[in-house]
């Protein structure tokens, strides 16, 4: 197989997502795949093998749940891939769509939280407002919460008597209070753990009658999960010696935990016992699991995959639990590690090297989409495409990232942007160093957060970088809190310190718009004309003033923000970039 059918290959293979079930009826399923062409919800009968397409939609299908019983499938319907939207149903056997709360008017920041007895609590922001709607069976909508600061329905119990709700009335969403009120709007109880310590809600017990919570707390600087039964008061903490932040599943009967465990880029599962207080370990392959879900009779699936293999879906019974169709992604190279010693601590890199051709290489710096996240050992169509083109690939948890603890994570608040660039700055020195990576050969790319940090990179380090490739970037702060959803804006004024008019100088600081005079390298970007959290007005303003210096540029614009959930629109974007990388930096 040629190289560029290689890894074309990988983005047209099948993928599925961990099928989620009913708790009552445990058998009913949903998962979303891209079998189609684009990512969309399917329904599987597990009980007659019976598998059909629930949605069809151009821009693809981002959100699903299925509710306690199995007779309804929900899922989030967007304008345009422009996320902004209605929560929309289906019976779980088909019929006509409807919508899940027709008086409401559209929204962003979906969340939605079902119940065994009909009601559904809803979370959408529009207006400048954020809403967390009650909806019975045949009823209007009832509003629950409202607020200007960012919230979300975290979950409802099964009897549709409490529904949890993170907030950010505090002033911080990044670390957020967890409420849980009753359908009346009574308000139980409220965790609150103070300023940078956020408590976020995961679900109650799937059991009848059951008030307990499942949540993350961050008491001792990652996160670890709690068990809390707003109506008794009860509280108690899960706490694991091995190092790494976790989340957490109930078992289906309430009587255990599943914790999954995030540590150096690897993931590891175990079994708590609520009861006893033991802590099994649950082996599994080593790589990355996705996600991860206790079934009756006590085994437990999960998506598994690595930097080198694709993904699967598997069971700790030994099976494998669905296939997806048509052939498997052909498998990729392994990925290595590399700490470097930079300005705030040790600094975790993963670096994946092309299987031909000698050192030094020429090498793309693969920024992830954060701040709140991190690169990981797992399979990824992007990095493998770069590796077949003959590029090292370089990739930075700097601080920001998620999975290395709280102040790790937290370590760039009101001062974002220039933290992360002198992580990368550091492992960039280390990787010249070392011989692995060729100085003037060396590309800085990204995607949302990413490409801003490489807009930002490209400004602030003028000759550093031969070439740099900013998808869907934030190029100007304060153009884009005005444009952005409001969840964006909440995260903003979180992450900033402020708003705009509040925080101009932090604003100004930490925008490439800044800077842009100083660019010298050459810079492919990509816009989303429909993207609400990088939105296309303050990039088109970037680029007019990269126009008026001279500086070498090329722009692609596509017509929605996701359009990672649609594979022909995912090549296209991956060809366009390895042929402007080849352009400007070439291969020895």
């Amino acid at each position: 197989m040629k190289a560029e059918e290689r890894w074309q290959a990988r983005f047209r293979a099948s993928r599925m997502s961990l099928p989620s079930y009913a708790s009552l009826t445990p058998h009913r399923s949903i998962y979303r795949s891209n079998a189609s062409g684009t990512w969309e919800v399917y329904a599987w009968d597990r009980a007659s093998g019976a598998v059909r397409q629930v949605t069809d939609r151009p821009a693809g299908t981002a959100h699903a749940a299925i509710d306690p019983t199995g007779r309804w499938i929900y899922w989030f319907a967007d304008t345009d891939g422009d996320e902004l939207g209605r929560w929309m149903r289906q019976p779980f056997s088909g019929g006509p769509d409807e919508p899940v709360a027709p008086g409401i008017p559209a929204g962003q920041t979906p969340g939605i939280a079902l119940s065994s007895t009909g009601p559904v609590a809803i979370s959408l922001a529009a207006d400048g407002a954020f809403r967390v709607c009650l909806v019975r069976e045949g009823g209007a909508a009832e509003l629950l919460y409202e607020h200007g600061e960012a919230a979300w329905v975290a979950g409802m119990s099964m009897d549709g008597e409490l529904i949890a709700i993170n907030h950010g009335e505090y002033g911080d969403v990044r670390h957020p209070a967890l409420r849980v009120v009753r359908p009346s709007g009574e308000v139980v109880d409220e965790l609150y753990d103070g300023p940078g310590k956020g408590v976020a809600g995961l679900g109650f017990a799937p059991v009848p009658g059951d008030s307990r919570l499942l949540a993350l707390h961050e008491r001792r600087r990652r996160r670890e999960p709690l068990v809390w039964d707003p109506v008794s008061g009860a509280r108690r903490e899960i706490w694991l010696k091995d190092e790494g932040e976790m989340t957490a599943e109930w078992y289906h009967d309430g009587r255990g935990l599943l914790i999954l465990r995030g540590h150096r880029a690897r993931s590891h599962l175990h079994r708590y016992d609520l009861a006893g207080g033991g802590l099994t370990p649950i082996e599994t392959p080593h790589g990355v699991i996705e996600e991860a879900r206790p079934r009756p009779g006590g085994h437990v699936e999960y998506s598994w995959s690595s930097a080198s293999r694709p993904p699967v879906i598997r069971s700790t019974s030994g099976q494998v639990v669905l296939n997806a169709a048509g052939p498997a992604a052909p498998p990729s190279v392994p990925v290595e590690d590399l700490d470097v010693e930079g300005p705030g601590g040790r600094i975790h890199t993963l670096i994946s090297r092309p299987e031909n051709g000698t050192a030094p290489f020429p090498a793309v710096f693969l920024l992830h989409n954060g701040p709140a996240s991190h690169d990981r050992d797992s399979f990824s169509p992007e990095v493998a495409a770069w590796v077949d083109a003959g590029f090292a690939v370089v990739r930075v948890n700097y601080r920001g990232s998620t999975g290395y603890g709280s102040a790790w994570r937290d370590a760039l608040h009101g001062d974002v942007g220039q933290i992360e660039l002198a992580d990368v700055t550091a492992v960039r020195a280390a990787v010249v160093d070392a011989g692995i990576a060729d100085p003037d050969r060396l590309v800085l790319a990204g995607t949302a957060w990413g490409g801003y940090l490489t807009l930002l990179g490209l400004g602030t380090q003028p000759g550093q970088w031969a070439a740099g490739i900013a998808a869907v970037p934030i190029a100007c702060h304060r153009i884009s809190y005005e444009d952005e959803a409001e969840s964006m804006r909440a995260y903003h004024r979180a992450l900033l310190g402020g708003s705009p008019e509040e925080q101009p100088e932090r604003y100004a600081t930490s925008s490439p718009i800044t800077y842009v005079d100083q660019v010298k390298s050459p810079v492919l970007i990509m816009v989303g004309e429909n993207d609400t959290r990088c939105p296309p007005r303050q990039i088109q303003k970037y680029v007019a003033q990269l126009e008026q210096h001279g500086c070498q540029h090329e722009v692609y614009t596509y017509d929605a923000v996701r359009g990672n959930l649609v594979v022909a629109e995912r090549i296209a974007q991956t060809a366009l970039q390895l042929d402007f990388a080849r352009k400007h930096v070439g291969r020895r």
